[in-house]
């Protein structure tokens, strides 16, 4: 364990070989800014970590000043959990190194590496692994929770693909995490959050992809919602392999070139499906389903795996105002349905909407106690309703549109559990719910053994389990 040579803030900075900044210091402002543009809040101290070292000195300065603790990778979370009000603010976003062995088809990356950055290395490989729908999304955070993206069909989870994890534990001890070497941890790091520690690398294995993969946009109207929706479910229920989709619920059509003039922030609903085999494997999907009912508009092309990533990008731009409200549902039945279309229709912001993945296949797949991934194996839809401004000032009134929206749908889900990824709001009763008590159990009792203080409580807290 590291020992400051002296103490407090000096010490740490002696210790330390990144930068050590406090709030009269320059870059201060920028470094405490994170994705979400609503969240304001100013650590104590901000330590933008070189090495494990840095970390391990970190939290042990936290632990000396009693302050509280947050870890920020690539600081996308909604509920801006990455920043502390006051405490240590350990930023990973220079962590960003990455090894691929494309031979034993296995990456690894820092801690603070988004999935542009891994994406990229990969790729030149022809190789991936899943990995979110959006490319300057965090690797480590993403990954903490479970992780899904357009390659879930077929690989499963970004937990089911972590191989390994470097992790500085509250008492200072620095660990590898793997199947054969702390297995407790290694299972409850994938799905469990950031309740067990700092990872500072992962591991992942990899699987082939491209170069080229094939990607269709499909968009139907509002007024044509609830057959639109309908549509849409028989195609996703019924994927073959080597396909993977994302369905956007409410989105206005984009100011983009593939978009006719005329129907540009026209609201609809709408499908993207990417193939990952040959051009007439994506099209024998593509065409039953414009068959069944032509779409407004759409649009098919080739592109690499990196630009599939970041397809998306420009709908959640950095420092957009943010807020989102999640749930699981089992199906999309009539009612709920019309309860989909009606939401959607009340929302003031153009940029909100509601995506939904489906998870399946691969996923399904894998045994429930496998890993701590939060939520059932069972074929279903994962939604988060999204808020998204301009401006911070409207945030409020779309924020209650979320939560009226939520609110809405609520019945015809799983219970107030979802995915913890998409827990905006610190809500212990959620927490338990997404879990289920036994696994929340389990995960306690491995809190109790690695973080009995709860150092680590600024996430989708696990309450170390007592007695």
């Amino acid at each position: 364990m590291v020992q400051l040579i002296r103490s407090g803030l000096e010490g740490l900075r002696e210790r330390c070989a990144g930068r050590v900044v406090s709030p009269k210091d320059d870059g201060y402002e920028s470094m405490r800014r994170i994705w979400n543009g609503a969240v304001d809040r100013h650590p104590g101290v901000i330590v933008r970590c070189g090495g494990p070292d840095d970390a391990e000195a970190a939290v042990a300065y936290a632990r000396q000043e009693d302050l509280e603790i947050s870890v920020r990778g690539g600081g996308h979370g909604f509920g801006g959990l990455a920043v502390t009000d006051g405490g240590v603010m350990l930023d990973l976003s220079a962590l960003r190194q990455i090894e691929v062995d494309a031979a034993s088809r296995w990456a690894s990356c820092g801690g603070g590496a988004t999935w542009a950055d891994l994406d990229a290395a990969t790729h030149v490989y022809g190789l991936a692994t899943p990995g979110g729908t959006i490319s300057h999304t965090g690797v480590g955070g993403l990954t903490l929770g479970g992780g899904f993206g357009w390659l879930s069909h077929d690989h499963g989870l970004t937990v089911d693909n972590l191989e390994s994890a470097d992790v500085v534990l509250a008492d200072g001890r620095q660990v590898h995490a793997s199947a054969r070497e702390h297995p407790d941890l290694f299972w409850a790091l994938r799905g469990g959050g950031g309740n067990f520690g700092v990872v500072t690398s992962f591991a992942f294995r990899l699987h082939p992809v491209g170069p080229e993969v094939q990607v269709g946009v499909l968009f139907w109207e509002a007024e044509r919602g609830p057959e639109a929706i309908e549509t849409i479910d028989q195609a996703v229920r019924s994927l073959p392999e080597h396909v993977g989709v994302l369905i956007a619920f409410g989105m206005s059509a984009p100011p983009a070139p593939f978009v006719p003039e005329e129907h540009r922030l026209r609201q609809g609903h709408a499908l993207i499906v990417a193939g990952f085999g040959s051009p007439r494997h994506h099209a024998s999907v593509l065409e039953p389903i414009t068959r069944a009912l032509p779409p407004l508009f759409s649009f098919a092309a080739p592109m690499s795996y990196p630009q599939l990533q970041s397809l998306l990008d420009d709908t959640v731009p950095w420092g957009t105002p943010a807020y989102e409200k999640a749930l699981d549902l089992p199906s999309l039945g009539t009612d709920a349905i019309a309860t989909l279309c009606e939401q959607a229709a009340l929302k003031g912001s153009p940029m909100s909407f509601i995506p939904a993945f489906r998870l399946d296949g691969a996923f399904s797949a894998i045994p429930d106690a496998a890993t701590a991934f939060g939520g059932s194996r069972e074929p279903h839809y994962t939604l988060s309703v999204m808020a998204l401004t301009r401006t911070a000032d409207a945030l409020e009134q779309e924020r209650t549109w979320a939560r009226d929206a939520w609110s809405a749908l609520l019945p015809y889900s799983r219970g107030t559990g979802a995915y913890v990824n998409f827990l905006t709001d610190q809500d212990e009763d959620r927490v338990r719910a997404s879990y289920g008590e036994e696994k929340y159990a389990r995960l306690a009792a491995i809190k109790a053994e690695y973080d009995p203080d709860n150092v680590f409580r600024l996430n989708q807290n696990i309450r170390p389990a007592t007695g």
